[in-house]
């Protein structure tokens, strides 16, 4: 009889959740909202915006960590301003496992593609949907709203020793700069601005030779 009676309690308690939580037909449940990234602390260092603890490849991909394994992937400044605009971001699937220097998004610009490779290695756990509904967001804010992708990264504490960071970002934003001053000058005076700092949109002036050159030359292509 005590069997029983402990059968139909449980029976109850089931029936009772089922009917109490069960989402009306027709009625979709909302999806929680993302959460937006903090704004992080910029530092101006030898005339270049640079975001406090943020680490960056030299494939001018960024960094920056959430959590003890999770991190938040983007592209540059210098990326930004070098695409000038973008018609489309392709990024690798969630779950999908990528390498450090390992692509893990293609730009589309005019015709053009440009791959940008992956600052750590680790499992893409999400990928920013308001960046690819809008891909100029990444032009506009990619140290915030702009980032591209989150990922679980066990291994960060190793990848993060083929990374720039700290007191080495603005000299090797300095460098890379100076290097591509230096390339255009060469190639065509005029694609450089006073001052050396080039022209905003860059890849979209130069002929395919050059561009394919800059390429290969600042994202490892």
């Amino acid at each position: 009889m005590s069997i029983l009676f402990v059968l139909l309690t449980y029976l109850v308690i089931i029936s009772v959740n089922y009917f109490w939580f069960q989402t009306p037909k027709g009625i979709p449940i909302a999806p929680r909202p993302s959460v937006r990234p903090p704004a992080p602390v910029m530092s101006k260092e030898h005339g270049f915006s640079i975001p406090k603890d943020y680490a960056f490849h030299p494939g001018h991909t960024w960094v920056a960590r959430e959590d003890v394994e999770d991190v938040r992937v983007g592209m540059d400044g210098f990326a930004a301003d070098m695409v000038g605009k973008i018609d489309r971001i392709d990024v690798v699937g969630a779950t999908r496992w990528v390498r450090q220097g390992q692509k893990l998004m293609t730009l589309h610009v005019d015709g053009v593609s440009l791959d940008l490779v992956s600052p750590v290695e680790g499992v893409v756990m999400a990928v920013n949907q308001d960046v690819l509904k809008d891909p100029a967001l990444a032009l506009r804010d990619p140290y915030k709203d702009g980032w591209i992708a989150r990922l679980k990264s066990p291994d960060y504490k190793t990848n993060e020793k083929n990374l720039m960071q700290k007191s080495m970002v603005a000299p090797w934003m300095h460098y890379t700069q100076t290097r591509l001053s230096t390339e255009l000058a060469a190639a065509n005076p005029a694609l450089a601005q006073d001052g050396g700092v080039p022209v905003n949109g860059l890849l979209q002036r130069v002929q395919p030779e050059l561009r394919q050159k800059l390429i290969t030359d600042f994202f490892l292509n």
